[in-house]
């Protein structure tokens, strides 16, 4: 009896810690994401939160941090106890564009990370206030250069900062970036007449297109959208060698137990294929992935050496 006490006792101070996917979760699971709420990335994860819930048994908490391209919430995540309870929602730009475009990082999306799974990808979306003149990219160009005083565009993000960046290289106009916090306020930028364009992930502008207060000009993938059947590819639009399919994924901290994420990972691949996540993922453009944690690290792998050669050509720095 005496050595079941101190086995109990030796267990109580080591604090009973989940040691296996079977104990995990036993607490709220948070979630990071880097931009301000009414976000694309903020959308997706807020419809996925009661499946995720439902199927991990624990409160999955939405925290956004929004601030400097997504830095604060990587940093902060890569910064957390590698249990499982901390998960940042990790995009394209802080995880592949941030690299190629800032000199120096407080993080490392391939050493401070693991990743989970991939939850969805998505083409970027040019959109504009349904009142302006322009009606396709040719007329956008014409008026942007016709009224250089009102050629700007809303970015809060490097994927879409990039973008718009080459699409100005391409269009031989001068368009000013304004920054926001969020592609939903660079949408609603829009939307008030604050900027000409943007050019965002669908989520938060599936709302706005279907109110008819702003209108969708192209889309960065290589054939049209489902979603959008009436809306051009960049290439049908005059502007060639403009394919960007951007993506949203899940990484936990380094150190994180193979068990634990694995654990996740099930969870996620299962959520985006739920048909109510499915049904609302396809009226905001969002394709499901749920893949698995190595073909998550081998994207982010190819991504950063395909951005860093895009950044290092178009002259980008954001430091």
């Amino acid at each position: 009896m005496r050595r079941i006490a101190v086995t109990l006792a030796l267990f109580a101070l080591c604090g009973a810690a989940p040691s296996s996917a079977q104990d995990y979760p036993a607490k709220p699971i948070h979630i990071l994401v880097g931009y301000a709420a009414g976000g694309g990335n903020d959308i997706i994860v807020r419809v996925m939160a009661p499946e995720l819930q439902q199927g991990l048994g624990q409160p999955v908490i939405v925290e956004n941090k929004p601030g400097a391209q997504g830095i604060v919430a990587a940093e902060a995540a890569a910064r957390a106890a590698p249990d499982g309870y901390t998960i940042l929602m990790g995009p394209s730009g802080p995880m592949t564009i941030n690299p190629a475009t800032y000199s120096k990082l407080p993080y490392s999306p391939t050493r401070d990370f693991v990743p989970v799974s991939m939850i969805g990808s998505f083409p970027l979306i040019l959109v504009v206030n349904a009142s302006l003149p322009a009606r396709n990219v040719k007329e956008l160009i014409e008026y942007a250069k016709a009224n250089p005083g009102k050629a700007n565009y809303g970015s809060s993000a490097g994927i879409f900062q990039i973008t718009t960046e080459l699409f100005k290289q391409r269009a031989g106009a001068a368009i000013e970036m304004i920054p926001y916090k969020s592609s939903g306020q660079s949408v609603q930028a829009v939307v008030a007449g604050e900027v000409l364009l943007a050019i965002v992930d669908p989520p938060p502008a599936a709302g706005p297109l279907k109110a008819g207060t702003v209108r969708a000009l192209a889309v960065t993938s290589e054939k049209r959208h489902p979603s959008w059947p009436d809306v051009p590819t960049m290439a049908e639009a005059g502007m060639p060698d403009m394919v960007v399919p951007v993506w949203t994924a899940f990484f936990a901290p380094a150190g994180t137990p193979p068990a634990i994420v694995a654990r996740l990972q099930k969870e996620v691949a299962r959520v985006v294929r739920t048909p109510q996540v499915r049904e609302r993922f396809a009226a905001m453009g969002v394709d499901p992935v749920g893949g698995s944690s190595e073909a998550l690290g081998q994207q982010v792998a190819r991504d950063i050496e395909k951005w860093t050669a895009v950044a290092k050509a178009a002259n980008i720095h954001n430091d």
